[in-house]
């Protein structure tokens, strides 16, 4: 299945890739690598990783403080938010629409 970004998690992983790209160019490419890797996971076992609620799971980012968290649509795997593990952690839970 396809994995698609709502609009506001790809905010969220604009704004930190910027974050990162701010203080090294490198660790921000490596921060770009790792979420992909984690999309790429996802996709590959989408039910592997820890639930957080009824229909979310969080898959993390290796290497960096990040979680990943999608839920299962019929015709995709749609990622809500890229959130940072620690800080707000659930700030994201009022996204419902694709």
């Amino acid at each position: 299945m396809p994995v698609v970004l709502l609009p506001q998690a790809r905010i969220d992983f604009d704004q930190s890739f910027d974050w990162y790209a701010k203080r090294s160019a490198e660790t921000a490419d490596r921060f770009a690598q790792a979420v992909e890797n984690a999309f790429t996971r996802i996709a590959a076992q989408p039910d592997q990783f820890v639930a957080v609620d009824k229909r979310h799971r969080a898959c993390p980012v290796v290497r960096f403080p990040f979680r990943v968290v999608y839920r299962v649509e019929r015709n995709c795997i749609l990622v809500v938010a890229v959130v940072h593990a620690k800080r707000r952690p659930n700030y994201w839970k009022d996204r419902t629409r694709f």
